[in-house]
């Protein structure tokens, strides 16, 4: 039986193309695999607190300060084990202003932990996140892949796939919709493709 941990971060609701891409993600990757079990974390509805100096102390060795700091580290910790235990990870990643939503970068800062999910070596950094495959879902309004005029501009898959990798997952697949924003049929195209590029996703 597969485990697929689901993440959505767009603030949009039932308005939000990732959120949908998502969905359909999971949802071709339980037919695929049946019986699968899924994991759901919605990082607007149930988010983990930002890094803070009580969390650092606390990392340091520092006694909890008090429950809600207490509950919130608990959180972080099972982000981390959810990371551990999937065999299939679905992030729903649209761009805010050239990035990440800060929802998905509470989540990264909150499970790239040294020692934990990568290490210092003598030959540098290593990913102990290994052997899963992961799926993203990027949703946005402009065009900024391939030598599009803004691709200098793109701090919201080459983040991501860059810290993905660090950690050790290296098996990415990216289903992206872009250039939501320049017409209603440039929209519907792009969802269009990205949806047919997950029903063509093969196990």
């Amino acid at each position: 039986m597969k485990t697929i941990l689901h993440i959505d971060s767009s603030i949009l609701g039932g308005y939000s193309v990732s959120r949908a891409l998502t969905a359909d993600i999971v949802a071709r990757q339980e037919a695929l695999h049946p019986g699968s079990r899924v994991v759901r974390r919605d990082l607007v509805v149930d988010a983990a607190l930002h890094l803070s100096d009580a969390h650092m102390a606390v990392f340091q060795g520092g006694e909890v300060g008090n429950a809600a700091l207490g509950q919130d580290l608990a959180t972080g910790a099972a982000y981390i084990d959810e990371l551990f235990a999937a065999d299939i990870i679905v992030i729903g990643a649209p761009m805010y202003n050239f990035s990440i939503p800060t929802q998905l970068k509470g989540w990264v800062d909150r499970v790239s932990v040294a020692g934990r999910t990568f290490r210092y070596g003598p030959n540098g950094p290593e990913g102990l996140v290994t052997g899963k495959t992961v799926f993203v879902a990027s949703a946005r309004g402009g065009v900024y892949s391939g030598d599009a005029p803004g691709a200098a501009m793109d701090h919201q898959e080459t983040y991501l796939l860059s810290v993905l990798a660090f950690i050790g997952l290296t098996n990415v697949t990216v289903v992206r919709a872009e250039g939501l924003a320049l017409g209603e049929e440039a929209k519907a195209a792009s969802i269009a493709g990205a949806k047919a590029q997950i029903q063509a996703l093969a196990a």
